[in-house]
């Protein structure tokens, strides 16, 4: 799989993400594109999977900058779960378990693939606090290796202007259910 960028696609996905940058500062206060560009343009691997984020639907912007390490942790911003990420079930194990009817991928193979990882509860919650997220539809989040042994899997939404966290077999799949990644520049 190739997992580099031509020169044109670099410039129009730079373009992109500067205009949303611009667009939702209150995401990120006090950062400067400037610097943010120079980390992106380093990072060919994660160029690609922030293309990988926008071109599946998750309109991937910086959420925030870890004060330890520097990096620019990037989120799929987009108002409902990525359109190019639904129907999915949770992970391979719930895929191979199903004798029919199998979607066409997993949540957990996906974004392994796009070189990103699914949120945890804590990043969706995060996340929330950005905007209103998933009102129509809902994501798969890391699920914890307890309840993936009993045949669980979590994710969450936003009703009632409350986020809710919710189970489900990890064989379940809806064409409104999702997941979105992070990514760290």
């Amino acid at each position: 799989m190739k997992t580099e960028l031509s020169t044109k696609q670099k410039r129009e996905l730079l373009n992109t993400l500067k205009a949303r940058f611009e667009k939702n500062m209150i995401r990120h206060k006090g950062l400067d594109w400037a610097k943010v560009q120079v980390k992106l343009e380093a990072g060919a691997r994660q160029l690609w999977s922030l293309n990988e984020m926008e071109r599946t639907g998750g309109e991937p912007d910086i959420v925030c900058q870890d004060k330890k390490t520097g990096e620019y942790i990037f989120y799929d911003c987009s108002q409902e779960s990525p359109k190019g990420r639904r129907n999915v079930c949770y992970d391979r194990k719930a895929l191979d378990a199903r004798k029919e009817n199998k979607p066409a991928n997993c949540a957990v193979d996906m974004a392994a693939a796009m070189g990103i990882d699914l949120l945890t509860e804590e990043q969706y919650r995060q996340l929330q606090k950005l905007g209103n997220f998933d009102t129509k539809t809902s994501s798969w989040i890391i699920t914890t290796s307890d309840i993936r042994k009993l045949g669980g899997a979590l994710f969450c939404d936003r009703r009632f202007d409350t986020v809710f966290v919710y189970h489900n077999g990890a064989d379940s799949y809806y064409a409104a259910r999702g997941f979105r990644g992070s990514l760290r520049v």
